[in-house]
């Protein structure tokens, strides 16, 4: 890995932990608990459109684990992480089927995804099934919120490359 590509990675990932912090700071935006913009998946899926898996990956990683320890919040760790990867995961079977017009699609099922992986943590952690009742709202403020997300990507990625 060069100099370069370690400071671009490095200052993304300053980025997405900054967005994620100010976003903890905003107040909900509904009143169902669990649902908020995810803001920080803009800087992930722009960086997986411009820059590829591995650095993406790591941006995302890094902004979780930092995100844990300066938000004090250690137990959020497990459900950030399960759904970052499973969303991670959806995101990168979609960079693999949708064109560079179409990454608010693409991040729209990974949101999806994101919040199947948190609940499914969440059952696993409560031994509590009756959570999945919980998937459909879950998963309709995350396909929007996906979609707000991936449209900032798209702009992005578009000003980026020009």
């Amino acid at each position: 890995m060069n100099v370069k590509r370690i400071a671009r990675d490095a200052v993304l990932t300053a980025l997405a932990l900054i967005i994620f912090i100010v976003e903890l700071q905003i107040p909900p935006i509904t009143p169902v608990p669990g649902v908020k913009l995810g803001l920080a998946n803009v800087v992930t899926v722009a960086a997986l459109f411009l820059f590829g898996p591995w650095d993406a990956g790591a941006i995302l990683i890094l902004r979780i684990l930092l995100g844990a320890a300066f938000s004090s919040n250690p137990s959020a760790l497990i459900y950030s992480l399960a759904g970052g990867a499973l969303s991670f995961a959806a995101l990168l079977l979609m960079q693999k089927i949708v064109n560079k017009r179409q990454i608010w699609a693409a991040s729209a099922i990974s949101a999806a995804f994101h919040n199947l992986g948190q609940i499914a943590a969440a059952v696993l952690i409560t031994r509590t099934p009756a959570l999945f009742a919980y998937l459909p709202v879950l998963t309709a403020a995350g396909i929007i919120a996906g979609l707000v997300t991936g449209s900032a990507a798209q702009l992005a990625v578009n000003r980026i490359k020009k």
